[in-house]
């Protein structure tokens, strides 16, 4: 088994009489893929960003690294790359120059071209993040969050919104993140997404994890209690059907 390298122990978060999150306990090991799983509301996101020292809590223990969440948080931030939305880079500098930019507020000396082309984006070194697509710019935004060599990634519904040649390509690029040792924490609603990367996961739902498992075993388990699918499943789906006929390969706009 692999190191722990997030603890969460009874984390508890409370907006005046709401309590988003309800004493939640789950460990996260070291170089996993990890899905936090939820509906809309759930308190997935709000668990996040407390881990990543975003929000604060009201109570509960939480350790990352072996560093304490209320005693070294800055430790914790030097650890750590957080999926950035879009909105968030300035309008008018190109996609080197943001990097450039990212390498002075993290101190550190990641070579723009390097990144960009780990994520498929040399091509589009002097463009600006608003004249990329949709796919580019998710793409963009997970090179960000290796800039200062995390040993854990944070990554919020990366693939919504993406065709599925731009989303398996994505999957891909995670897989490669991982194999690089880095530990990725995401959220997703694509449940195939899901089985696909995740080693384990665990669904919350209204502020209380429900389960955490292998996607493997939770899936055997409700088998075996009778579940049957309504219909008989095919070795294909659609989305398949559309990766066969158009390529895997991405067309950018």
């Amino acid at each position: 088994m692999n190191n722990i390298i997030i603890s969460v122990k009874n984390l508890v978060k409370n907006y005046g009489n709401f309590q988003a999150v309800k004493s939640i306990s789950f460990d996260v090991h070291e170089g996993e893929i990890f899905g936090l799983l939820g509906p809309n509301g759930a308190g997935k996101s709000t668990t996040l960003e407390i881990i990543e020292t975003l929000r604060e809590k009201t109570s509960g223990e939480v350790l990352v690294n072996g560093f304490d969440l209320d005693k070294q948080p800055d430790e914790i931030k030097k650890m750590i790359g957080v999926q950035l939305q879009t909105s968030g880079y300035y309008p008018n500098l190109t996609l080197v120059e943001l990097i450039t930019l990212f390498n002075g507020l993290y101190n550190r000396n990641a070579d723009p071209m390097a990144l960009l082309e780990m994520v498929n984006l040399k091509d589009k070194a002097k463009s600006k993040v608003k004249e990329l697509s949709g796919g580019q710019r998710q793409r963009f935004s997970v090179a960000t969050t290796l800039i200062n060599d995390p040993k854990i990634v944070f990554l919020d519904e990366p693939t919504t919104g993406l065709d599925p040649q731009a989303r398996r390509n994505l999957w891909e690029l995670i897989r490669n993140i991982r194999k690089k040792g880095t530990t990725v924490i995401m959220t997703t609603h694509y449940m195939d997404e899901a089985e696909v990367l995740c080693d384990r996961v665990a669904i919350i739902d209204a502020g209380k994890i429900i389960v955490e498992d292998t996607p493997d075993r939770l899936i055997d388990h409700l088998v075996s209690t009778g579940f049957e699918r309504p219909k008989e499943m095919k070795h294909a789906n659609l989305e398949d059907v559309f990766i066969s006929l158009t390529g895997h390969s991405l067309r950018e706009d």
